[in-house]
């Protein structure tokens, strides 16, 4: 099962040549990985620690206009609530929510 996990840094000038960017004084990055052990040790290596982690759904799609809005329609018609959204690499939608087997048959 994939992995999202986020680092927290400090929002300043500078910060996304390290991590991230995001509003406010704290900034988010979203990492997503196979294997959050070996990611979370690469991390402390560079002295950035994971604040959260959780597993996710990860679809692969076609890269055309409307795949997202499609995919949500089919999880909302199922009624499952998401609470991540984000694109990846390789024509990938990491999706989150509290019921991950409701997603997971939604998409599937």
């Amino acid at each position: 099962m994939p992995v999202d996990l986020v680092i927290e840094i400090e929002n300043t000038p500078g910060a996304l040549a390290q991590v991230a960017v995001g509003p406010g004084k704290r900034a988010e990055l979203h990492i997503l990985v196979p294997h959050a052990e070996a990611a979370r040790h690469s991390l402390a290596i560079s002295h950035l620690a994971v604040s959260r982690e959780r597993e996710v759904v990860v679809v692969d799609v076609e890269d055309r206009p409307g795949v997202l809005a499609d995919l949500t329609r089919k999880i909302a018609k199922a009624g499952v609530d998401l609470d991540l959204v984000y694109v990846a690499t390789r024509n990938r939608v990491v999706f989150g929510a509290p019921d991950l087997d409701a997603l997971r048959a939604a998409v599937g």
